[in-house]
């Protein structure tokens, strides 16, 4: 069976610090639903802080595990050393529609690769540990279209599976957005299609 409940953060985090040799390093973790997103976040970070060495983050969005749509980013730190940890935070914590960015402010003291890595998980961390995580279902929506005469049969059928109606438009012809749980979804889909003069189709 398909999970249809995925993991992700109720509210932006508290701010975190962690120091390391004078570098200081702020830890954020934000939920986000689009790329779009996670660039105005970024831009009012970078303006926070724009005093400060690098800005690194690391991102996933989807909730289909076949469609996660991840990016991992060094901003200027050697290859892998910060972008990818801060990602492990994320897949450690099975959060998703996350960003998590790492704001570091160099201390004079190089840390090495291993001392980045170790520095931008563990700040990747506290801001995941500092958030709020929830779970949620994963929703299937359902455009209903349907003759007016047919609108009891119609609200019969979305009280008695409890579906929630997402749009409506009630003139002549009418047509119903309803959203289930994914695996409710082929059931409610099937009560809807035995209905006479009633279109259904997944948007």
């Amino acid at each position: 069976m398909e999970k249809d409940t995925y993991k992700t953060l109720a509210a932006p985090s508290e701010e975190t610090l962690f120091k390391e040799k004078n570098s200081k390093f702020f830890g954020y973790a934000f939920p986000v639903t689009s790329e779009d997103e996670v660039k105005s976040i970024l831009e009012n970070i970078k303006k926070q802080h724009h005093s400060a060495r690098h800005w690194c983050y690391a991102f996933q969005l989807g909730t289909d595990e076949k469609k996660l749509y991840y990016r991992a980013n060094d901003d200027g730190e050697p290859n892998n050393s910060a972008g990818m940890p801060i990602y492990g935070q994320i897949q450690s914590f099975d959060v998703t529609n996350v960003l998590v960015i790492s704001v570091r402010y160099f201390g004079g003291v190089k840390l090495g690769v291993g001392g980045l890595i170790t520095a931008y998980r563990t700040s990747a961390q506290m801001a995941l540990e500092a958030s709020e995580i929830i779970e949620k279902t994963i929703d299937v929506h359902y455009q209903i279209k349907f003759g007016y005469h047919n609108m009891n049969k119609v609200m019969r059928v979305i009280k008695e599976k409890n579906l929630d109606i997402v749009a409506q438009k009630m003139e002549m012809d009418c047509e119903v957005t309803i959203s289930t749980r994914m695996k409710n979804a082929p059931m409610v889909f099937e009560a809807f299609k035995s209905l006479f003069e009633i279109e259904i189709k997944e948007v």
